[in-house]
């Protein structure tokens, strides 16, 4: 071992990886995104979306399922196929379900009950989503949505989307059950699942914010949410497979629904990573520093949090910063006011 080895400098380190970042673009981006992530602690509220996202996937499935039986009575192979490539879009428990469900008869009552706790879980997750965009793009409290007011553009947005996400899903099912091959059928269904994310994605990161927002700055976090909810919903039939398959009735639906659990949070997070990288890319607020001196993206988003805190129209905000406390000036200051207190 050679003693005359020079340690480690983590600081210096540091300061190269920080020199680095700064000078590569999508590596500055990424840092800034995550930067931002922690800064709005949007993981709490990602958090409410997953639990509202919890309770709406029963009623939604319950709904849907006594539309079926009520529109498709007469074909009930068309019936079965429509329902069953619903279910592959459900994580972890629509393919788990679809063997053990029978015939599907249209019910009055079970289609009540299902649309009014879809509306009622929807318009919880509709609420959270636009309390985080809203954190995100750091909306001041004094120009969000009031109680009323939100929950009614909340249940505007959720009717129109749960009408497109159904028309939508019967379209694809009606092409996939047209009598293609199975790989086309399959990329059919692929490309057209996809297609409905994309525009579901990129109209909630519009509609769900009372930010000012284009469709052309929302468009790479709806991309990016697009992608990772296709990657998880084949990471979720992964784990029925590889987990779900043969186990116990009793083990297997408490895995079912821990699973479910751990998949909506993860697809919670990683929608609000997609929404902050809308409001990086628009606000160009990068590069961040790693070392703790104040970039100007720096103090940009410390202004903007700052401002966001606003809750009355009386109220002003002011952002300064000042200089370094290892500047000879703040020291000197400093120390002149210990004299002065002794």
């Amino acid at each position: 071992m050679d003693d005359s080895a020079p340690p480690l400098d983590f600081a210096y380190a540091l300061r190269r990886l920080d020199s680095c970042q700064q000078r590569a673009a999508p590596l500055a981006i990424t840092v800034a995104v995550i930067r931002k992530f922690i800064d709005d602690e949007v993981d709490k509220l990602g958090v409410q979306v997953a639990y509202w996202g919890f309770f709406s996937v029963f009623a939604l499935l319950l709904a849907f399922a006594s539309i079926l039986g009520f529109v498709f009575e007469s074909d009930p192979g068309l019936q079965r196929q429509m329902f069953n490539s619903t279910l592959e879009r459900m994580p972890v428990v629509g393919p788990q379900i679809s063997g053990e469900i029978g015939s599907l008869s249209g019910s009055g009552v079970a289609l009540v009950v299902g649309l009014l706790g879809a509306l009622w879980t929807g318009l919880g997750v509709t609420l959270a989503i636009g309390n985080a965009l809203d954190q995100i793009w750091a909306v001041p409290h004094v120009q969000r949505a009031g109680y009323v007011s939100a929950r009614l553009r909340g249940l505007l947005v959720l009717v129109s989307f749960g009408t497109i996400n159904v028309v939508a899903t019967a379209a694809v099912g009606l092409v996939v059950a047209g009598g293609v091959g199975t790989a086309v059928s399959s990329a059919l269904s692929l490309v057209g699942s996809a297609a409905v994310d994309l525009v579901l994605f990129a109209s909630s990161f519009r509609l769900l914010t009372t930010a000012a927002v284009t469709t052309r700055q929302v468009l790479p976090g709806a991309l990016l949410a697009t992608g990772c909810w296709l990657g998880l919903q084949a990471l979720g039939g992964v784990y029925v497979a590889q987990v779900l398959a043969g186990s116990s009735q009793i083990y297997g639906g408490f895995a079912a629904v821990v699973g479910l659990l751990t998949w909506l949070l993860l697809a919670s997070e990683l929608i609000m990573v997609a929404a902050e990288l809308n409001v990086v890319l628009a606000r160009r607020l990068w590069p961040r520093s790693l070392t703790g001196k104040l970039l100007e993206a720096d103090k940009q988003v410390l202004r903007n949090s700052a401002r966001a805190a606003q809750r009355d129209s009386r109220q002003h905000i002011e952002v300064r910063f000042g200089q370094d406390d290892t500047t000879p000036n703040a020291r000197e200051a400093v120390e002149q006011r210990s004299d002065k207190d002794s």
